[in-house]
């Protein structure tokens, strides 16, 4: 029985990362460095670019543009596609996000396909980039798919 337990916790161990540092392809990081990447998520980021796509951020949501705000410290986010409302648990680590765990949205019948893209978009997303000019880059497979503006209170 003893060895049983032993065996569990190795394995338990090794599956859930029991060593102080993540590496990745190209880095390894502290989880201090991963505290850090993260807190800078909180607060609210409006989609300034689709990079890629046909139709402009302008033109795909001429009303009112999606917008999402992180809250890091209780593992949530809450946003708004530009016509529903969306919210679930915040799965962050370093650089690595992942909308697809538990996302709720309301289900009102929406104009066009800005909202049905932004939300296939999202839930593609894997890690993310915080850049200098202060947006943030929602990244799938390393390119980026999303481009936010962090919204400045006023």
């Amino acid at each position: 029985m003893k060895n049983l337990v032993l065996a569990i916790t190795i394995l338990s161990c090794n599956m859930l990362g029991c060593v102080g540092t993540q590496t990745t392809s190209t880095t390894t990081q502290k989880p201090s460095d991963a505290i850090n990447t993260s807190m800078k998520l909180n607060g609210s980021w409006e989609l300034a670019d689709i990079p890629g796509a046909r139709v402009s951020v302008a033109g795909m949501y001429p009303n009112k543009k999606p917008v999402i705000t992180f809250d890091v410290n209780d593992n949530k986010f809450v946003g708004n596609t530009s016509c529903n409302n969306f919210s679930g648990l915040l799965v962050v680590y370093g650089n690595k996000i992942n909308f697809n765990k538990s996302m709720a949205m309301t289900k009102m019948a929406c104009q066009g396909e800005g909202e049905s893209t932004f939300v296939e978009l999202l839930k593609k997303i894997d890690t993310f980039t915080i850049n200098a000019d202060n947006t943030l880059s929602l990244n799938t497979v390393g390119a980026e798919t999303l481009r936010m503006v962090k919204v400045m209170k006023q």
